[in-house]
């Protein structure tokens, strides 16, 4: 076997949006690696280097160059639109386990219809998705239970925390060890607080992403990847606003919200919207309070949004899981 075969090696990309990548191998070391020439494809290929992706790397004999030689089979991939508004995606993160949606019970006031924004780009990527209700202190455990018992009932997992009171640390820890995870929420609500809590040391500022990964560049920051010292990563990225729903057809919507799923399918008509049409049955279990009307407000101003946005279009290929 050749001295390059011996070094090859399964890493993750952690950091890069150009020609070097950073890159962590199964022992925890760290190296610079270029890609391949046979890997570096044509602008329009489906295939695209992206953080999070498992790769392979080898080294060059004799010396101390590393190089991308094969990208692993994907599990999961956050996609944003082709900066140039044209069909097409870039991955921005690839391999996530779930999106954790973080929240503050108060200061900053909840904003329930960016949960939901949230909630629905997380189910169309097909990512398990995960809220904490953060700074729960200032509001009392039972009052933030009662603020958000809709999203338990719809079947999200809901953390309550509280960095002052050690509250939901532990919990919120054991889901994330051994998993790769995209942090995300508004400004103030506590994000890096709560993982320095359960980290201690290991300074973590999620959302404040180095400029250092895109300097000289003007095109938007990429994503990094963190390692955590018990196992998995979180990925902090620009935000999931960069995400969108681009890819979501209106008509997919309904699906996107958990509790909408067992009434959208049992109205009178096949391609209704469920805002006017007769013999909706998800209007009906608005009306019996089977849903509330402000997840059904806030599908109503999502698809209001989706339909009002005019962008080229092309039929879907990727197959749904419903």
């Amino acid at each position: 076997m050749s001295e390059s075969r011996l070094a090859q090696k399964k890493a993750v990309v952690t950091s890069g949006t150009g020609g070097i990548w950073t890159v962590r191998d199964e022992s925890g070391e760290t190296h610079e690696a270029s890609l391949r020439g046979r890997l570096k494809l044509p602008k329009n290929s489906p295939l695209k280097l992206a953080v999070g992706d498992d790769v392979m790397i080898d080294r060059d004999p004799g010396g101390n160059h590393w190089a991308i030689s094969e990208i692993l089979k994907r599990r999961s991939q956050l996609a944003r639109r082709s900066p140039s508004g044209a069909y097409g995606e870039r991955i921005i993160a690839a391999n996530v386990d779930q999106v954790v949606l973080v929240f503050a019970a108060a200061k900053p006031e909840p904003h329930l219809r960016m949960m939901d924004r949230f909630l629905v780009i997380a189910e169309a990527n097909e990512i398990e998705p995960r809220i904490v209700i953060n700074k729960v202190e200032l509001v009392g455990e039972g009052t933030a239970q009662e603020m958000f018992a809709p999203y338990a009932a719809a079947g999200y997992p809901i953390h309550f925390t509280s960095v002052k009171q050690s509250l939901g640390l532990t919990e919120l820890h054991d889901q994330l060890v051994g998993r790769t995870s995209v942090l995300t929420g508004p400004s103030g609500v506590g994000k890096s607080s709560l993982m320095n809590a359960m980290y201690p040391g290991l300074n973590l500022r999620v959302g404040e992403i180095s400029e250092s990964v895109n300097k000289g560049r003007h095109t938007t920051v990429g994503a990094l990847l963190h390692p955590l010292p018990d196992g998995g990563y979180v990925v902090d990225t620009p935000g999931l606003r960069e995400v969108g729903m681009w890819e979501l057809s209106p008509e997919d919507l309904a699906h996107c919200f958990r509790e909408f799923r067992e009434f959208a399918g049992e109205c009178k008509f096949g391609d209704c919207s469920h805002r006017t049409e007769p013999g909706c049955a998800l209007r009906e279990a608005v009306r019996s309070h089977a849903i509330t009307q402000a997840r059904y407000e806030s599908y109503l101003g999502l698809r209001d949004e989706m339909e009002g946005e005019k962008k080229p279009q092309a039929p879907s290929t990727k197959p749904r899981r419903r």
